[in-house]
């Protein structure tokens, strides 16, 4: 590399890089990228170090830990930020807080930076509905209008919650697709990954396994798996549930399966760095949430070849024209739900050459995604 270009810096401001959906993105973008001319930096809001800390710093990205909006309050917040943002010369700061992005844009156009991006990453507001909670929101969203000068979105539903009908009209958000890397599945193999999953986790030969990636919070709605499990393993015992991923609400979905006497159905496994192989070996991967932006768990589901049943708050998006997705409304009775996961056994799987095609045609492929994210930071790819 020639000593006289300097490499671009992009901050990305995020709650922490644990294994989540959007913080997976980020780094599938981030191992791709040509780091001779772009390194990403991170912003956190979590004292306790991430699931993805070690990486970054190996990739020669930088992590700036402050107290969060919440904790600090929004004067000494954008104080923080702004003592960050004026050391480092940044291209473009990029928000990954959807409601709360706002304030880090704010921090970033009083820094001088150029480029501020606002990046819709969910559908729901987990706060209440009151009228107070709905100013609150509009209050936020003003905040992301008056400072952020790009608006991206995951899917045309997350755009909708977070910048409105009318900003979609306007063409003011740029749909970035919630890409991933395809080569840890492309050498997945269905027997051998189910056996050695099986083998590790001292499961049954014949066992039913029914998986579920994401982080234990209200949104993911795990404790809805369990009214599932209780009916499938009434018909059939060999039914297991495989819960990836950790979180807050870990421990009420674990009292409340001791109560419904399923934890000998259940393997909790906390985070993993073999997600691929485990939802190559799963029969069925189960997606209730209340909301998603788009839901990266499922594509990756697919990509492993596995049937998914997902809510319906899911976005249609996330449907990758293989015929391995169904949608349920969660209000739909948990016969409909069972019979959906049993119904999904009997779908054929399809060939590995097949699944690569069709998620790179659909634009869901990492690598074909890196222009976009680029052309964000006005970076030639």
């Amino acid at each position: 590399m020639d000593e006289d270009i300097e490499i671009k810096r992009v901050l990305h401001i995020v709650s922490s890089m644990d294994r989540g959906g959007a913080e997976t993105l980020i780094m599938n973008v981030y191992r791709n990228i040509d780091r001779t001319k772009v390194q990403f930096d991170f912003v956190t809001h979590n004292s306790l170090k991430g699931e993805y800390d070690d990486e970054i710093k190996s990739l020669g990205g930088f992590i700036y830990s402050i107290p969060s909006l919440g904790s600090s309050g929004p004067f000494m917040y954008i104080k923080n930020l702004v003592r960050i943002m004026r050391d480092h010369r940044y291209v473009a700061i990029h928000a990954h807080t959807d409601y709360q992005s706002g304030f880090p844009a704010l921090a970033a156009r009083l820094s001088g930076i150029k480029k501020r991006i606002s990046h819709s990453h969910s559908t729901g507001w987990p706060r209440g509905k009151s009228i107070k909670e709905r100013i609150a929101l509009k209050l936020l969203q003003s905040t992301i209008k008056a400072s952020a000068n790009q608006y991206c979105s995951c899917s045309i539903e997350a755009a909708r919650f977070l910048y409105g009908e009318h900003s979609l009209k306007r063409n003011k958000v740029s749909i970035l697709k919630n890409g991933i890397d395809l080569k840890p599945f492309e050498s997945l193999n269905r027997k051998e990954s189910r056996s050695s999953v099986i083998q590790e986790l001292q499961l049954t030969a014949d066992v039913k396994i029914l998986g579920h990636v994401g982080r234990f919070s209200a949104s993911k709605n795990q404790a809805f798996i369990l009214n599932i499990l209780e009916q499938l393993v009434r018909e059939d015992k060999k039914w297991v549930v495989l819960f990836i991923g950790n979180g807050p609400l870990q421990k009420e979905v674990e009292e409340k399966a001791e109560k419904m006497n399923l934890l000998s159905n259940i393997k909790f496994l906390g985070v993993r760095t073999d997600v691929s192989r485990l939802m190559n070996a799963m029969d069925v991967f189960l997606f209730p949430s209340k909301f998603e932006g788009f839901g990266i768990a499922a594509l990756e589901a697919q990509c492993a070849g596995t049937p998914c049943v997902l809510s319906d708050a899911v976005p249609r998006s996330t449907e990758m024209g293989m015929g391995l997705v169904s949608y349920l409304n969660l209000n739909a009775e948990i016969s409909s739900w069972t019979q959906a996961v049993n119904e999904a056994l009997m779908v054929h799987r399809p060939r590995r050459e097949m699944i690569s095609k069709s998620i790179t045609n659909q634009g869901y492929s990492i690598t074909g995604n890196l222009p976009a994210w680029m052309e964000l930071y006005g970076i030639k790819a």
